[in-house]
């Protein structure tokens, strides 16, 4: 068996549709299943199990003899949770307790981390874990992911691991399977929306001195990319650690406008907006991952470029709300 957690959710589905095309079966989706605005990212998929977010922790050490491997993406993800308690017990606990299954079964894990916990980028992207303890999030979501990543850096110290085990720090992923997203979702999938409704698209003025409305930078990353990377691993499951999972390139939120109505063939119609004060002072103004463990790691594959990435998002799913 394998297992993906957070599976009805955006990446965790469309991870599985990509298991799926190449080959692999006896797949198990693990979720919270009331939410039924995820359901259409999972029709179409065979599955052999699926089991609930709040039962697996149960169910897992009495199947461990028949799992062949975990992607652990399941997490609370909203930037703007402010519940600590929400966000240790889904980040941080539940998370411990699939690694120590794991260590206790000797069971392969991939798990989801996150870009939110650089912070403002002060102390640079790179992921080698020598500069891990300086980082500060600026949220939550951030912390709780940092937490947990400074916990397994703890584990990995003490001998304490899976026979393999990556975590990968998402940068800025966009694609289809984001649809249920609501204002969680990427900013290609609102400039299509905003653009199709209206004829124009709004993105944040800026609100530092040093950056002018629209060019507040992300390393925008592909889902089809993230798969990609997630299964080279699975796959080979050599230089366990923890990585960046971005591009290594920033662009600007306007270029990345500009690629959606390149991809409608339609005129260029930005407006700015002032950023909502629930995240103004926790908002990143620049990210970059540092992919150099990654190259060295053996992933060598190249990163599809935003104006390709775009159109294809685009053109091949939202235009016709399908799904990956």
């Amino acid at each position: 068996m394998i297992i993906v957690t957070g599976a009805a959710g955006f990446i965790g589905s469309a991870l599985l549709g990509h298991l799926q095309r190449l080959g692999y079966g006896e797949l198990v989706a693990v979720d919270d299943f009331s939410h039924t605005e995820k359901a259409p990212n999972l029709a179409g998929k065979t599955l052999l199990h699926r089991i609930e977010r709040s039962e697996f922790l149960s169910w897992l050490p009495q199947q461990a003899h028949r799992v062949q491997f975990i992607f652990h993406i399941g997490a609370r993800t909203k930037t703007n949770e402010f519940d600590e308690q929400v966000l240790q017990s889904l980040n941080v606990d539940y998370s411990m307790s699939i690694w120590n299954t794991c260590v206790e079964f000797s069971i392969p894990l991939i798990y989801a981390s996150s870009a939110a916990t650089y912070g403002d980028g002060a102390e640079g992207f790179s992921d080698d874990s020598s500069g891990l303890a300086k980082l500060q999030p600026l949220n939550p979501y951030g912390n709780s992911k940092h937490r947990f990543d400074l916990w397994v850096m703890e584990q990995e110290s003490a001998g304490n691991v899976p026979p393999f085990w990556a975590g990968f720090k998402f940068f800025n992923v966009f694609g289809p399977n984001e649809y249920h997203k609501g204002r969680m979702a990427s900013v290609v999938y609102h400039a299509f929306n905003q653009w199709r409704e209206t004829g124009s698209v709004s993105l944040f003025k800026s609100h530092r001195a040093d950056y002018s409305d629209g060019a507040q930078e992300r390393d925008f990353i592909y889902v089809k990319d993230v798969l990609s990377v997630l299964t080279h691993f699975f796959a080979n499951r050599k230089n366990s650690g923890l990585y960046n999972l971005g591009t290594g390139e920033c662009r600007t939120f306007l270029d990345l406008v500009k690629a959606v109505f390149a991809a409608v063939d339609a005129p260029e119609q930005v407006a700015y907006v002032d950023m909502p004060l629930d995240i103004r002072d926790r908002y990143q103004y620049h990210t970059q991952a540092d992919m150099q463990r990654l190259k060295m790691a053996g992933y060598k594959v190249p990163f599809t470029p935003l104006e390709v990435a775009v159109a294809d998002y685009v053109q091949g799913y939202l235009q016709s709300h399908r799904h990956l």
